[in-house]
Order: C-alpha cells, then sequence, then structure tokens
C-alpha cells in the first residue's frame, strides 16, 4: 500500500487535512505539537474505471486501491539538532513512499504562524534544511565507515563510498539527495537503501483560502518559481483544509454539487492521491470475478508477472499467462463471456507489459 507522510511546520493546515482525508479525528490545536505520534489513516483512491467495472459484473464487493496517510507532527528550525519533537518525527518520515509537504499559503490573524509572517518559500526551505542536515549527519557517518571497507578492494563497499561522497557534496551544498544522478542500476539500488529523507519525492500541498482554489495566490506563485529555480521534480497541489473539513462532513451524494460551487471538479484526497501516483510512475490495473472487483496498483512498465505477484507471490512464482482486456473494451462489450465470444481477450506472456487500466486474468500452477 502506497504510504504518504504529511509533513509541515507547526499550523499549516497538517493535521486539518489528516482529519478531512480520512475522519480520523487527530488532535487540532492551534499552538505546535498538537500531533504527538504519528497518526496513521487509510483512504481508498476514486477511480470512475472501477465503479463502471463493478456496473457490469455486479460483483459481491468492490475494492478500490487504498492510499495510507501518515501525519507526522510540525517539525521546527533546528529539528534534526533534537529542537521541538526533532529525530522522533525524522524517524517517522523514513518510513513513507513519498512527502506530502504542506505549506500556508493563507492569512488568518487567529491561526499564528510559528515563524512570523506567512512565506512558503521560507517555509519549505526550513524543513528541506532540517531533512538535509538529519541526512548529512547520517551520510557522514556511512561514509567513514564505508571507506574503511572500500580500502580493502571490496567492490560493493567501493562502489557505497564513492556514492556517499556525491550524496554528501550535494547535502553539503544545501542540495538533497534527489539531486545525485546514479550512473548504474547498482547504483540507483544503493541509493535507494541508504533510505535518505531527502530522496524521498515530494509533493508540496498548498493550504489556500476558499477564493484561490482556482488559482490567483501569490504565495503559491512564488513557491512555484523557487520550486522552478532549484529544478526539483515536483508538483504543487492546490487544497483549502477549512473546505475539505466542510466536505467530510456532507453525504457523498452532495459532494459533488458542492466541489462544482467552488468551481472543483474534485476534493483535495482526489487531487493528492492522483498526484502521488503520477510522481511515483503507478498505475492501476483490474480484476473483475462475481465475488469481487478490484484495483491493484503496480509501477508503470511492470510485466505480468510482478503485476500477478502483487495479488498473490504464487502468482508470479508460478506464472503460466494473463488474459487481457483494457476496461472500456471489458465495460462496453458486457464483460468475459462476450468479449472472449468476439475474440478480444488477449492472451499475453511474461515479457507482457501491463497497461494502465488493463482487466486481467492470471493463470499460474505452483
Amino acid at each position: 500500500m502506497l504510504r504518504l507522510g504529511i509533513v509541515g511546520l507547526p499550523n499549516v493546515g497538517k493535521s486539518t487535512l489528516f482529519n478531512a482525508l480520512t475522519s480520523a479525528g487527530a488532535l487540532v490545536a492551534n499552538y505546535p505539537f498538537a500531533t504527538i505520534e504519528p497518526n496513521t489513516g487509510v483512504v481508498t483512491v476514486p477511480d470512475p474505471r472501477l465503479d463502471a467495472l463493478a456496473g457490469v459484473v455486479g460483483p459481491e464487493r468492490t475494492v478500490p486501491a487504498a492510499v495510507e496517510f501518515v501525519d507526522i507532527a510540525g517539525l521546527v528550525k533546528g529539528a534534526s539538532q533534537g529542537e521541538g519533537l526533532g529525530n522522533q518525527f525524522l524517524a517517522n518520515i523514513r518510513e513513507v513512499d513519498a512527502i506530502v509537504h504542506v505549506v500556508r499559503c493563507f492569512e488568518d490573524a487567529d491561526i499564528q504562524h510559528v515563524m512570523g509572517a506567512v512565506d512558503p518559500v521560507r517555509d519549505r526551505e526550513v524543513i528541506n534544511l532540517e531533512l538535509g542536515l538529519a541526512d548529512l549527519a547520517g551520510v557522514e557517518k556511512r561514509l567513514d565507515k564505508t571507506a574503511r571497507v572500500a580500502r580493502s578492494g571490496d567492490p560493493q563497499a567501493r562502489l557505497e563510498a564513492g556514492l556517499l561522497q556525491r550524496v554528501q557534496e550535494a547535502l553539503s551544498a544545501g542540495k538533497g539527495a534527489r539531486a545525485v544522478r546514479p550512473a548504474t542500476d547498482e547504483e540507483a539500488k544503493a541509493l535507494r537503501g541508504f533510505n535518505l529523507l531527502t530522496a524521498k519525492p515530494v509533493l508540496y500541498a498548498a493550504n489556500v483560502a476558499e477564493a484561490e482554489l482556482n488559482g490567483g495566490n501569490p504565495w503559491v506563485a512564488k513557491l512555484q518559481t523557487a520550486i522552478d529555480a532549484e529544478g526539483e521534480e515536483a508538483e504543487i497541489v492546490t487544497f483549502s483544509a477549512q473546505v475539505e473539513a466542510e466536505l467530510a462532513e456532507l453525504p457523498p451524494e452532495e459532494r459533488g454539487e458542492f466541489l462544482a460551487h467552488l468551481g472543483v471538479t474534485e476534493s483535495g484526497l482526489d487531487r493528492l492521491a492522483h498526484a502521488a501516483y503520477h510522481l511515483l510512475g503507478l498505475q492501476s490495473y483490474f480484476t473483475a470475478g462475481e465475488k469481487e472487483v478490484r484495483a491493484w496498483t503496480i509501477h508503470r512498465g511492470d510485466k505480468a508477472p510482478t503485476a500477478a505477484g502483487v495479488i498473490h507471490s504464487d502468482f508470479e512464482r508460478g506464472f503460466i499467462r494473463g488474459e487481457t482486456i483494457g476496461w472500456e473494451d471489458f465495460v462496453r462489450l458486457g464483460g468475459w463471456k462476450p468479449a472472449r465470444e468476439q475474440g478480444l481477450v488477449r492472451s499475453e506472456g511474461k515479457e507482457y507489459v501491463v497497461r494502465d487500466g488493463d482487466v486481467m486474468l492470471f493463470r499460474f500452477n505452483v
């Protein structure tokens, strides 16, 4: 399951967003460290394709893809040296697939900002600096140990030492580990194994006033300029924590009308989930039977055996073939039986690259 860690300075709207997304009831308060332990909540990823498939099959249950959000308490300047609740939170961030960095892009005299005036560019720099300093301390320690082993001629240690040296240089220059481009697959694997905070993909969630959901917020524009200037590959998703809180209280059938009234088509949850899938190179394929219609999450480029292994390791180990059809054809024709009768169900082998929206049936033997 995809895990996204929600981070940011105190009082930027993190816990309000988390509550709205998950209805988990995390404590919201107008002071730092209202969130003491990381709160987690699992939310489903809306996908109209899944609903269309279920409408054809009429299964006993429909299972959408899911995202786990982890609400991590507000970091402050000096967190890498233990300020605030410091290293406890940095450890929590290491366990997520990607970071959702919430930045405040609204003025409100009733909600204090821990650093004074609203300035998302500065806030981003503070968080990035703390994550970078925490990474740098760990990299220097690891480099010292790895370099000693590398001098004995160990090839893996030599590879890691060279890579760590480049990461150290990037961090010392105020850049994240994301700025280091692995030269080989072996380096890429090693870099992932370091589990560095600044190597994780980042989404910026800009908390704006309701009236600015459709654009026009000057702080968002400045944040985008700062991101572009550094060459960071990151997307900004605008949302209003207050709107999300109101939306969560409405019955599902009334939410679309509420969003349309605001001039938007998707909630903050939908946009964050879809942006995260794009950021991490993820996609969905489907299985469709009378007992269950389900969405499965894989990486773009995954071949059929790997996709089968997401369901169960036996499916990958004993993979024979995959039977597949695009979801639109499946819905248009009315299911597996008429699709087979018209010869539109393909039989694919181990080298087949699964496409976004494929409906799959795997044959295996163990």
